[in-house]
């Protein structure tokens, strides 16, 4: 079924769009001369509204017939047949209109007035079939792009969380075994903390677990999860680990990638603090800048010593992730400033909460 047929807003609308042919037909007719206004508007009224349905026709042949520079002959034999057979229902709605209007007694040589014109309004009825098909082109055109924008933007989509998917199995064992690393290395030195560092460890991986399948959290669930690393890591360090944080309670209902910052805790940890003989501090700062979220993680570290190899892999993910979710609306720097190392995340904020706060 035409499109237009399936809604009756479209349809009253597209036949009104033919009052303003209506007229030019009319125009023309009057001016040909040998016609008057009120003979033209009589023939032509009901005419052109069986035209009008008519001219829908080109929609079943531009469907099933594209465009194309190996098709020419076949477009012009059909369109040439179309437009005929199509022009001949508007020349012949008129001189019904004209026989039906003289056998009723009115307007007397109505047919004769219409005769020598019949010609005119065939060429007529030609060009605004022609102009129909021409348009249902452009409309099928404009909806094959529209079809095609939607499926690019469906496998981006899909591209992208099959990314963060990806991702996120990488990071889930990544700080399960550092953390195991850190057990087995204080077992031998002090068994009741090693002891303690399994219950916080436990606590830490039913948090993570409990996020289950969900790719986007609020941010205060990833900072707890934070907190519970960064609190297995405290039995290990002692007072040689120290935590700053100044967290805006407005930036907590946003959402953030499941596991975002803990690549960043784990790098300030185990390639900071604890190359440190007398141990560092980790800052870590949560603040609202406009319809933006700001985290800064900052931590101590012994520029003498020589950079892991592995140090990027975890800011690589945190950088890939951020794209992945929010492109270049997200912005994420990661650098030396003096012995200090220090790593900012911005991103939007995404949440009803947010938005309220920020209005």
């Amino acid at each position: 079924m035409h499109p237009l047929l399936e809604s009756r807003r479209r349809l009253v609308v597209y036949l009104l769009a033919w009052i303003p042919l209506l007229l030019l037909l009319m125009y023309v007719l009057w001016a040909s001369g040998g016609i008057s206004w009120l003979d033209a508007a009589t023939v032509l009224a009901p005419a052109c509204l069986v035209y009008a349905f008519a001219c829908l026709s080109p929609w079943y042949i531009c469907s099933t017939l594209p465009l194309g520079p190996d098709r020419w002959q076949t477009l012009a034999m059909t369109f040439g047949f179309a437009s005929v057979a199509c022009s001949l229902v508007l020349v012949g709605g008129a001189w019904l209109t004209a026989s039906a209007v003289a056998q009723l007694g009115k307007l007397a040589g109505l047919e004769q007035r219409l005769h020598g014109r019949l010609g005119l309004l065939f060429g007529l009825g030609v060009l605004l079939y022609l102009l129909s098909a021409g348009l249902h082109y452009a409309a099928l055109a404009v909806e094959t792009s529209h079809d095609a924008e939607r499926r690019a933007a469906e496998s981006r989509t899909l591209a992208r969380e099959a990314e963060l998917h990806a991702l996120r199995s990488q990071l889930n064992p990544h700080f399960l075994f550092n953390s195991l690393h850190s057990i087995s290395a204080l077992a031998t030195q002090d068994g009741p903390r090693a002891r303690e560092m399994c219950v916080r460890l436990a606590d830490f991986l039913r948090n993570s677990l409990g996020l289950g399948s969900r790719e986007i959290i609020p941010l205060r669930e990833e900072l707890a999860l934070a907190k519970s690393y960064l609190a297995v890591e405290q039995v290990r360090f002692g007072e040689r680990l120290r935590v700053v944080e100044e967290i805006e309670t407005a930036c907590q209902e946003c959402h953030v990638p499941a596991l975002l910052l803990q690549p960043l805790v784990e790098n300030a940890v185990k390639h900071g603090v604890a190359g440190l003989l007398e141990g560092g501090a980790i800052r870590l700062l949560v603040q609202q800048r406009g319809p933006a979220v700001s985290i800064t993680l900052e931590n101590g570290f012994d520029p003498e010593m020589p950079a892991p190899r592995n140090l990027g892999m975890g800011l690589a993910h945190v950088r890939r992730r951020l794209q992945a979710s929010y492109g270049e609306e997200a912005t994420f720097d990661a650098g030396v400033h003096g012995e200090i190392y220090r790593v900012v995340l911005r991103f939007p904020c995404e949440s009803s909460m947010a938005a309220s706060n920020l209005a």
